[in-house]
């Protein structure tokens, strides 16, 4: 009995031990606290249509309660009531399906949105039947400064990639990098790895310095500009080649080159041979012409010899 608990003790000790080499962190900026929503701050934001639609961009920096009211001034028929209703990326929002009635010439429709977290944020549309709507497109500042070419360095060289918040924008609190890992975002987190990562943050900026490349760095990369109720990504793609890389082309036209000349050089060379060959086929034929004609002429003579005798 006293050699079992022993080995059952030696066992959970293991486990202890073990669990102390699990990380546990979790890479990423962390959650806010959260806030009770009665206690959010509160915010509005007002359109009013004329026509059938309208598109409002609503930036958001902090977790906030927003009422979203719309006001549509454009039915020509003048119904006493129309039937209203809010959607959030399409999807009809529960109980929200109402009558609006006319008052003073328009409809107006209003309704308040807790936004706590980057899942909250979206496309909100209030619709008034089928002939109005107006989508209130919610997000955290976005990054403008978008790079659509890739970035190429060098196998064994070092590459530094920018990414730059418009300085009209609310700067973020902070920023960070990740890299594609399949379908995935892997963090960067420059301390682990000091030799081959560097990360600068000055205010709107962001700089990653990637150092002794090698071809598993190329891919896409993703800086992060982190708001409290959202982080903004933008991204731009890293191509790591060699240094023969560019010489490819011009290595291809030199032996395009190199085998023309050659293909030119052939064919002189066997025209060539075809008028040294028909040159001498025409002296031939000049000297065998000429042998005759002396032959002729030295038998003509002989009988002119002969008839005089």
């Amino acid at each position: 009995m006293s050699a079992s608990w022993k080995q059952l003790s030696l066992q959970i000790l293991l486990l202890l031990v073990s669990c102390r080499h699990i990380n546990t962190k979790t890479p990423g900026p962390t959650a806010p606290p959260l806030i009770p929503i009665d206690q959010l701050p509160t915010d509005v934001r007002s359109v009013a249509l004329n026509g059938e639609s309208h598109t409002e961009k609503v930036e958001l920096l902090n977790p906030v309660n927003l009422t979203l009211e719309c006001t549509w001034t454009g039915n020509q028929d003048k119904l006493a009531n129309i039937t209203g209703l809010w959607r959030k990326d399409g999807e009809e929002v529960k109980n929200s399906n109402q009558t609006v009635p006319m008052e003073n010439d328009q409809y107006n429709l209003k309704r308040v949105f807790s936004i706590v977290n980057e899942e909250d944020l979206g496309s909100y549309t209030c619709e008034f039947g089928s002939k109005a709507k107006i989508d209130f497109v919610l997000a955290a500042p976005q990054i403008g400064d978008v790079r659509d070419k890739p970035i190429v360095s060098y196998l064994g060289d070092f590459v530094v990639i920018t990414c730059k918040m418009e300085e009209t924008k609310p700067e973020p609190s902070t920023w960070y990098w990740y890299k594609a890992n399949g379908t995935d975002k892997e963090q960067i987190i420059a301390a682990e790895e000091p030799l081959r990562y560097e990360i600068k943050n000055e205010e709107r900026n962001t700089k990653l310095v990637v150092s002794s490349l090698v071809e598993a760095d190329a891919g896409l990369y993703f800086c992060g500009a982190v708001y409290a109720i959202s982080t903004s990504m933008s991204q731009v793609e890293l191509k790591v080649i060699s240094f023969y890389e560019p010489l490819k082309p011009f290595v291809a036209i030199v032996i395009a080159v190199i085998v023309l000349v050659a293909i030119i050089l052939l064919y002189e060379k066997s025209q060539s041979k075809k008028n040294s060959t028909a040159a001498e086929n025409g002296t031939t034929d000049q000297t065998n012409t000429l042998t005759q004609g002396e032959t002729n002429g030295h038998g003509e003579s002989s009988s002119m010899r002969q008839r005089k005798v």
